[in-house]
C-alpha cells in the first residue's frame, strides 16, 4: 500500500511499487533458502558454504525478473517476480552448481555381473511402441551386418566382453515409487557398490545449467523427457538423505551398456518416477 505521506497519486503509486518489489525479493530469498542443491546440501539464507557461491546467489536474487505488475483497485500495487531454477544466465543452478575442473567419463560396467534384461515398458504402464517405430542400433562387422545390436565406439561399457546393447532406447526412467525420493537439483544415480554411474560431472556443464539433470514425475505418462522408447529400471534403495536412487549391479550395467549405444545419459534424458 502507498504511504499516507505521499505528495500525489504518482508518488504514491511509485512508492507502493518499490515497496512491493523489495518485499518480493525477500519472499524469493525465502523460497531459495529451501532448495536442495544435491542430496547433502540445502541453500541456507540464500547461500551455501562457499563465499564465491554466496556472491553469485546474492547477484542472482538482485537479477530476478518482474513478470507481472498492476495497480490494485484500493490503491495498492502488486508485483509478481520469478527467478529460473535452470537457465544459461541468472538461474539458481548457475549460482550454486560449480563447474567441474574436468568432465568425467562414465564408469565401466562390473564385468563379473551379467547385465539385467529389461522388462517391457508396458509392464510399468508406459505405452508400448510398434516395433517398426523403435530405432535400431547396429554396427558393421567383417562378416556382414550384425543382427544383434552392440554398444558403439567410446561406450562406457567397452570393457565388458559379453555386454551387448539391445539398442534404440531414447532415455532412462528410474522407478523410485514407494521409496520416498526427494527431488534435488543435482542428483546422482549409484549402483549397490556405491559407484556413481550418473552425475553432473559426467555431463556437459552448460547443458546441466540450461536444462537440469532429470525430470521428476508421479505419472509415467508424463515422462516425455525420456523419449518414446525409454529404458525403465527399478531403484532398489535410496541414499544421501533419499536424494539419490541406487540400482542393482545388473540394472546399472544395463544402463551403462545401453547408454554406450544410444547416449541418453549424455543428453540428460532421465526421469525419476516418484
Amino acid at each position: 500500500m502507498p504511504p499516507a505521506t505521499a505528495y500525489n497519486s504518482v508518488q504514491a503509486r511509485m512508492l507502493a511499487r518499490r515497496a512491493a518489489i523489495v518485499d518480493e525479493y525477500r519472499q524469493l530469498a525465502e523460497q531459495i533458502k529451501g532448495v536442495d542443491v544435491d542430496a547433502d546440501t540445502t541453500v541456507e539464507n540464500m547461500m551455501v558454504t562457499s563465499d564465491v557461491i554466496r556472491t553469485h546467489v546474492s547477484a542472482l536474487v538482485q537479477g530476478a525478473r518482474i513478470v507481472d505488475e498492476k495497480t490494485l483497485p484500493e490503491g495498492g500495487y502488486s508485483v509478481t517476480m520469478q527467478v529460473s531454477m535452470f537457465g544459461v544466465s541468472n538461474s539458481l543452478a548457475s549460482a550454486v552448481i560449480e563447474r567441474p575442473a574436468v568432465k568425467e567419463s562414465f564408469p565401466s560396467v562390473v564385468v563379473t555381473v551379467e547385465p539385467a534384461m529389461p522388462r517391457p515398458a508396458s509392464e510399468y504402464g508406459f505405452p508400448s511402441l510398434p516395433s517398426a517405430d523403435i530405432p535400431s542400433t547396429t554396427v558393421p562387422s567383417t562378416t556382414g551386418p550384425s543382427t544383434q545390436p552392440v554398444y558403439g565406439k567410446g561406450s562406457s561399457a567397452a570393457d565388458a566382453p559379453s555386454g551387448r546393447a539391445i539398442g534404440g532406447y531414447t532415455g532412462l526412467i528410474v522407478d523410485c515409487r514407494g521409496l520416498g525420493l526427494r527431488p534435488v537439483m543435482s542428483p546422482v544415480i549409484k549402483n549397490t557398490d556405491g559407484t556413481p554411474i550418473y552425475g553432473y560431472k559426467n555431463l556437459d556443464y552448460d547443458k546441466v545449467i540450461s536444462n537440469g539433470m532429470a525430470g521428476y514425475t508421479t505419472d509415467i505418462n508424463k515422462a516425455a523427457r525420456a523419449g518414446r522408447n525409454p529404458l525403465i529400471v527399478k531403484a532398489v534403495s535410496l541414499d544421501n538423505n533419499n536424494g539419490n536412487p541406487v540400482l542393482s549391479l545388473a540394472d546399472a550395467n544395463r544402463v551403462l551398456i545401453e547408454n554406450g549405444a544410444a547416449g541418453f545419459l549424455d543428453t540428460a534424458s532421465v526421469v525419476f518416477l516418484r
